[in-house]
């Protein structure tokens, strides 16, 4: 018998939906307080998941869900600079 392999399963902040953690973009608050894109998902820190889409990332600035994740306060600007690397995704 084969055992079956657990797949780590995360919630976005902007759906709140569950969804394969390998699917989702991990914006991390790193210990200096910096706020980040992690796109290899090792970084340290504490990190939130988000959909790989700008919807939901738009959806997470409105409920503020990657601040209550990340326990801090976000500049405009840390949202904007995500929003480029999102867009750059995108292509």
């Amino acid at each position: 018998m084969k055992m079956k392999t657990k797949i780590p399963m995360r919630q976005c902040t902007g759906c709140r939906e569950m969804k394969n953690k390998k699917e989702m973009m991990r914006v991390l608050r790193t210990p200096e307080n910096e706020i980040i894109l992690d796109a290899t998902g090792r970084k340290n820190g504490r990190g939130a998941y988000i959909c790989r889409s700008m919807e939901c990332l738009d959806k997470a600035v409105k409920n503020h869900g990657l601040e209550r994740s990340l326990k801090t306060g976000i500049p405009q600007e840390v949202y904007e600079d995500l929003k480029k690397e999102f867009e750059e995704l995108d292509k």
